[in-house]
């Protein structure tokens, strides 16, 4: 994916993803760490573990989608105001290849950012023996939620 330039509208964008991801119970339960963190993009890693297989061994789907929607949301935070919160309207996943490796790279990049509502893309790679390959992309959009204590990052 091309990266175009975004402005953040609030310069600590990454130090608010950082602190954001490190309250996710889900993050933490599959074991998943953050990457780069730019304006606009986010990458997510995540390595292979039993306990998130499906039943042939490969990356369970559910687990592939779940990190991919983080990513994305977090490449649309990026460039929302300093109190918003975040939150998935919906998304839209195409499961490509079977999620076969031993680490996964998964991509969140904005498309379309708004006042309101954020169109961002995700890709997810998985690297097997050192090669990487794509197994999943994800129209995801975002609404920015402003003025909610219990909606606040």
């Amino acid at each position: 994916m091309d990266q175009p330039e975004f402005k953040p509208k609030d310069e600590r964008y990454a130090d608010r993803v950082r602190d954001s991801f490190a309250r996710q119970g889900a993050m933490a339960t599959i074991g998943a760490s953050l990457g780069d963190i730019v304006p606009g993009r986010v990458v997510i890693e995540l390595a292979w573990a039993a306990g998130l297989s499906q039943q042939h061994g490969f990356l369970h789907a559910g687990m592939v989608a779940t990190a991919l929607d983080s990513a994305c949301g977090y490449a649309g935070f990026t460039l929302m105001p300093a109190g918003a919160g975040v939150l998935t309207i919906e998304f839209k996943i195409n499961l490509l290849a079977p999620a076969k490796g031993q680490r996964f790279r998964m991509v969140g990049q904005v498309i379309k950012p708004g006042r309101t509502v954020t169109v961002t893309e995700g890709r997810a790679y998985a690297i097997d023996d050192g090669r990487e390959k794509l197994i999943a992309t994800m129209g995801a959009t975002l609404i920015t939620i402003t003025g909610r204590d219990d909606v606040k990052n």
